[in-house]
């Protein structure tokens, strides 16, 4: 399952990189994290980052990147917010001034929110038609 992740309220628009810097640097995300560009901007020179996608799967890859994202948003200033967005568009945001006050304990229960959040099935969309429903039980034989 790939999961998008975009920063809102950053002052620097090279944050984006840095994160991507940050979790590429992490033994267990190493070849899971992927940039996303969007076209340049009339008057500018090249493509902008716009999101990052990163490829988890069943295991440690979701609590590694959890743990990655938490220690990321600590250590930034300001009003950033990291939105990670699942294919079924369940979203989960970390806000970088709530994250830095979290004690322990609270920090602790917002890595195992994200990890569940990334460890959880995903539900089919809601425009998708429910899947049919299992037969009836064939009754005894006569």
């Amino acid at each position: 399952m790939d999961v998008q992740i975009v920063l809102a309220g950053a002052a620097d628009p090279d944050e984006l990189a840095t994160l991507h810097q940050w979790l590429a640097g992490e033994p267990e995300l190493r070849g899971r994290v992927t940039s996303r560009h969007a076209p340049p901007l009339p008057g500018t020179l090249g493509p902008v980052l716009e999101a990052l996608l990163v490829a988890i799967g069943p295991g440690s890859t979701a609590a590694a990147l959890g743990a990655a994202l938490v220690t990321w948003v600590r250590g930034r200033r300001g009003q950033v917010s990291v939105i990670v967005t699942r294919a079924d568009g369940t979203t989960v945001t970390l806000e970088a001034k709530r994250v830095r006050n979290l004690n322990t304990s609270a920090l602790s229960a917002e890595l195992n929110r994200i990890v569940a959040l990334l460890n959880e099935t995903e539900r089919p969309p809601a425009d998708d038609p429910e899947p049919p429903a299992d037969p009836e039980p064939a009754g005894p034989s006569a």
